[in-house]
């Protein structure tokens, strides 16, 4: 059986969304029994729309399939949250991770918000997190959405930060159902594009920081078949 405190973390590069799912359902279970250790999924999705279970229908602002013949999926998750968008440029991180003796959902969530805020932090982009608007923030809007499930004590879903993201694409939805507030990336804060391999290690780092993981690399082959 893995040690408890250790997690594995894979960059994947650009993977589908239904795929990216599948990968983490079959490593929620692998995690659950003791198989796998926990892990740290890092990546980019081709353009789509999720939306949370708190999602309305009126958040997704162009009909369903208008946004399919732009080539933009909009896809029902289980994870928390409302609508958001993910896409090239944005990095993507899913923990699958063993909470049973770490603590609970809200003390999840609130510690994601620390790993991006510190994050941010090394890279000189001052963030926060607000109080009943989950996610981080900046004095130039939303920088990165957080979403999780947990089934059976392991966490799945995670968090999006925007590193060089086209945010144009934020225009066909409220996103997270917050319609006065902006959103924002690295790149838009710092006026030049971002090295996101820099930032995933940075993340890859304050994650471990934060949950008091060591943190190992991993190999995406490795993954197939899981």
């Amino acid at each position: 059986m893995p040690p408890s405190n250790t997690c594995r973390a894979t960059w994947l590069g650009t993977v589908d969304y239904l795929e990216a799912r599948e990968l983490q359902l079959a490593l929620l279970e692998k995690v659950h029994a003791g198989a796998e250790p926990n892990t740290m999924l890092l990546l980019e999705h081709p353009h789509v729309y999720t939306k949370g279970r708190l999602s309305k229908q009126t958040d997704v602002l162009l009909p369903e399939e208008e946004l399919a013949a732009k080539g933009i999926p909009v896809y029902e998750t289980d994870r928390g949250g409302q609508v958001t968008y993910h896409g090239p440029g944005q990095l993507v991180v899913y923990p699958i991770i063993n909470l049973r003796e770490w603590g609970g959902p809200v003390k999840y969530v609130r510690a994601l918000e620390q790993v991006v805020i510190a994050t941010l932090a090394e890279m000189e982009i001052t963030a926060n997190c607000e109080s009943g608007n989950t996610g981080v923030w900046t004095d130039q809007g939303k920088i990165a959405a957080i979403g999780v499930k947990i089934s059976r004590g392991i966490a799945f879903h995670g968090l999006a930060l925007n590193v060089n993201t086209d945010l144009s694409l934020y225009q066909n939805i409220i996103p997270c159902g917050i319609a006065d507030r902006s959103v924002t990336s690295m790149a838009a804060i710092l006026g030049e594009p971002v090295d996101l391999e820099l930032v995933r290690y940075g993340m890859v780092y304050q994650f471990g920081r934060e949950f008091g993981f060591r943190m190992e690399d991993g190999v995406a082959e490795n993954l197939v078949g899981i």
